[in-house]
């Protein structure tokens, strides 16, 4: 997860965010003016396919584009540099997690928004596999944690916390990894209310808990209080020591 300062993108990041009634995607030429990271549906190009669900076409592009050596950013498949085969690979798979990471390590390493090969800059990539499935919350994530290293936590948050209201709350590794992000982006009460969730989803100890521990931001849960509450000796011979 990466990121690289560009523009901000207005109406198609709130719309990515689904913050402003239903995108609906519209197909025409690769080149729009309008929006410098351009469509996403392309007359006569493969794809777009999402990556969680269309998994019969994927392998066409994935063997051809995306190999274990694009992904490593070794070299190009298809050319003399990986970033012309991501960017096909994005093009065709536009919320591929692995393919967007590497976007972002490209685009690090060469020190570029917009890597040598790629026809748009890092977060285009992002933007496009947000408004293509604004519902792929890992993307969402990965998304977060570019913006988070660019020094853009104000755009961040907002992305985090729509992953926190939409995903499902029993998925104990989302809300392990949105507390990470939450970590990242300083904002530890938020950090710290992840981590609770995660533990009573049975992720006991976590790395963010211990990073939370680390930091001097732990805080156990208060234990229950009332007429119905156990004793404390009680509680404690039955659920074990505090904290595991």
């Amino acid at each position: 997860m990466n990121r690289i300062k560009v523009s901000n993108l207005g109406a198609a990041l709130l719309c990515a965010a689904g913050l402003v009634g239903v995108c609906a995607p519209s197909r025409g030429a690769e080149v729009d003016h309008t929006n410098p990271c351009g469509q996403v549906y392309v007359v006569g190009q493969y794809g777009p396919y999402d990556y969680r669900v269309d998994k019969k076409f994927l392998p066409i592009v994935l063997g051809a584009h995306f190999t274990r050596e694009v992904e490593a950013l070794e070299r190009g498949a298809t050319g003399a540099t990986p970033g012309g085969d991501i960017d096909y690979t994005l093009r065709a798979i536009p919320n591929n997690p692995r393919a967007l990471i590497a976007m972002m390590r490209l685009g690090e390493r060469e020190h570029l928004p917009q890597p040598r090969g790629a026809r748009f800059t890092v977060e285009c990539y992002f933007e496009r596999a947000l408004r293509f499935r604004p519902d792929d919350h890992l993307v969402r994530m990965l998304f977060s944690s570019f913006l988070i290293k660019n020094g853009r936590t104000n755009e961040a948050i907002p992305q985090l916390k729509y992953v926190e209201s939409e995903a499902d709350p029993e998925d104990p590794f989302t809300q392990n990894n949105l507390g990470l992000l939450y970590l990242d982006a300083g904002e530890f009460d938020a950090a710290l209310r992840q981590a609770r969730k995660a533990q009573a989803l049975g992720l006991t100890p976590t790395e963010l808990r211990s990073k939370l521990i680390q930091a001097g931001k732990w805080v156990d849960a208060e234990a229950p209080t009332g007429a119905a509450s156990a004793p404390a000796s009680s509680a404690q011979a039955a659920s074990g020591p505090a904290g595991q």
